[in-house]
C-alpha cells in the first residue's frame, strides 16, 4: 500500500524474489504508468519494471478490494508533520481503515512507515480488530521500518538488514517469512515499539551529528577557519570519530521530520528531549544562515541582494536524485526572492520547480557569467564545476563540491 519512493522499490525487490505483487495506490496516473512499465522512481528502471509487469509478477491498482486476495499487506504510506509539528498519521489511518474493511483470517499486515513508538499497537491493532479478528490469533501484525535511501547503490532493499518486531512472536515469524529470500537479513526485535524506535534512533543520530557540524561550520566562519579542512583532519583518526558534513539544511522525508515524532511522543511521557530539539533548531536555521552568506558575498562585490542575479546549482535534497521532499533549496530560493533577488536554477534531475514557479536553465558559460553569485546548494556529480569556477563572478559552495575536486580561487567561498 503506497507505491512511492519506499513502496515501489520494495515491490520490485519482492517481485524479483518470486512473489506476486500488487501495488495499491490512490494515484491512478501512477498506477497507469506502473502497469505500462514506465517507472516514475529513479531507483527503479523502466526496463526492470516493464519486465516484471510483462511476466505478470507486478501490477498496480487503485481498488482496495484487491487486498482480500493478498497473503501479506505492507503499508508504505507517508508520515508527515501537521501544521504544528505534530505527527500526521492521516495516511496511515486511511490505509489501515482500508485493510480493516478487507481483513480476513490469515492475513499478515506489516507497517513500514516511519512513526513514533506505539503506533502499531495503539493505532493499527485496535482499528484492525474492530471487525472481530484478533492480532496474533486470526491475523498477524508487525512493524518493519523502511530503510530506503534514494539514489544509493551500495546498500539496497536486498542488502540492508530488515528490522522486524511483531505484536506476538508468531506475528514476527510470519512477517519475517514475507521478506525471506527478498532481503538478505531480517533482524528480529522484541516488539513493534523497539522496531519503531530503532528507526527513529537511526535518523536522529544523523540529525544530531549534522547539527553539530553545521554549528561548527558557523563557528569556523567566525574564526576564519576552513570547516572542511578541520573535518578532513579529524576523519584521519581510525577510531572514535565518524565523519559528518555540514550543509544548507536537512532534506528528504526522514531527517527533517522523524525527530519531531519522538519529541512529540516523549512529551506524552513527561520527558523533555532537549538535545534532539536543539539539533532541530540548528538545522532549521541553516537555510537562513546560507542566505545571509549570499548577502555577505554580494556585499563584498559592492552589490546588494535586491536586483542581484543569483544562480542556484542543484535544488534536490541530495546529490544525484530528483527528490525534492523537504529540500533546503526551497526556503533558500524563497528567502532570496523575498529579498529582491532574481533567482534562476539549474538541476539536471529536477526540470521543473513548481513550488517556486521556475524551470531549470541550461548550465552554459554565459549563464554562469551573467550571475552575480552562483550558489551550490546540491552537489550533483554531473555538473561542470571547473567551468563554474572559471566563469562565475562569485561562488558560494554549500556542499564542498568545488573543494573535493581541488577547485578554488578568490571568487570561491565555501560553507
Amino acid at each position: 500500500m503506497g507505491a512511492g519512493y519506499v513502496g515501489l522499490p520494495l515491490a520490485v525487490r519482492l517481485a524479483e524474489a518470486g512473489r506476486s505483487v500488487v501495488c495499491l495506490d490512490p494515484d491512478a496516473a501512477k498506477m497507469e504508468r506502473l502497469n505500462a512499465g514506465d517507472s516514475y522512481i529513479e531507483d527503479v528502471t523502466s526496463a526492470d519494471l516493464a519486465r516484471l509487469v510483462g511476466e505478470g509478477r507486478l501490477a498496480g491498482t487503485t481498488d482496495e478490494s484487491d487486498l482480500r486476495d493478498a497473503d501479506a499487506i505492507l503499508i508504505c504510506v507517508p508520515t508527515p508533520l501537521a501544521a504544528h509539528r505534530e505527527p500526521d498519521l492521516g495516511a496511515v489511518r486511511a490505509a489501515t481503515a482500508a485493510v480493516a474493511r478487507n481483513l480476513r483470517k490469515g492475513h499478515v499486515v506489516v507497517l513500514e512507515s516511519t512513526t513514533y513508538p506505539g503506533t502499531t499497537r495503539e493505532v493499527l491493532q485496535p482499528m484492525l480488530e474492530e471487525g472481530g479478528l484478533t492480532a496474533g490469533v486470526d491475523f498477524h501484525l508487525a512493524m518493519s521500518p523502511e530503510r530506503i535511501d534514494p539514489g544509493r547503490t551500495d546498500f539496497t532493499v536486498r542488502t540492508t538488514p530488515k528490522v522486524m518486531g511483531g505484536i506476538t512472536d508468531a506475528c514476527a515469524e510470519h512477517a519475517a517469512a514475507v521478506y525471506a529470500g527478498a532481503v538478505d537479513n531480517v533482524v528480529r526485535v522484541s516488539s513493534p515499539e523497539a522496531a519503531e524506535l530503532a528507526k527513529l534512533l537511526e535518523n536522529i543520530f544523523r540529525t544530531v551529528n549534522i547539527a553539530l557540524v553545521n554549528e561548527l561550520a558557523m563557528l569556523c566562519d567566525h574564526m576564519g577557519l576552513d570547516v572542511w579542512e578541520v573535518i578532513d583532519a579529524a576523519a584521519t583518526k581510525p577510531f572514535g570519530f565518524m565523519r559528518f558534513e555540514p550543509g544548507p539544511g536537512l532534506g528528504g522525508h526522514c531527517l527533517p521530520i522523524d525527530p519531531f515524532y519522538l519529541t512529540w511522543k516523549a512529551r506524552e511521557h513527561g520527558v523533555s528531549t532537549e538535545f534532539i530539539e536543539l539539533a532541530g533548531k540548528v538545522n532549521e536555521h541553516m537555510p537562513h544562515y546560507c542566505v545571509d552568506r549570499v548577502a555577505r558575498l554580494l556585499n563584498d562585490q559592492a552589490k546588494s541582494v535586491r536586483d542581484a542575479d543569483v544562480l542556484v546549482l542543484g535544488v534536490a535534497y541530495k546529490a544525484d536524485v530528483g527528490d525534492m521532499r523537504e529540500s533546503p533549496a526551497l526556503p533558500i530560493i524563497e528567502q532570496l526572492t523575498e529579498r529582491g533577488a532574481r533567482v534562476r536554477y539549474h538541476d539536471p534531475h529536477v526540470p521543473h520547480l513548481a513550488e517556486a514557479g521556475l524551470d531549470s536553465h541550461a548550465l552554459t558559460a554565459d549563464a554562469v557569467a551573467a550571475a552575480d553569485c552562483v550558489v551550490i546548494v546540491t552537489g550533483h556529480a554531473d555538473v561542470d564545476y571547473a567551468m563554474v569556477v572559471d566563469r562565475a563572478a562569485a561562488v558560494l559552495d554549500l556542499r564542498n563540491a568545488t573543494g573535493r575536486r581541488g577547485l578554488g580561487g578568490p571568487n570561491v567561498d565555501r560553507l
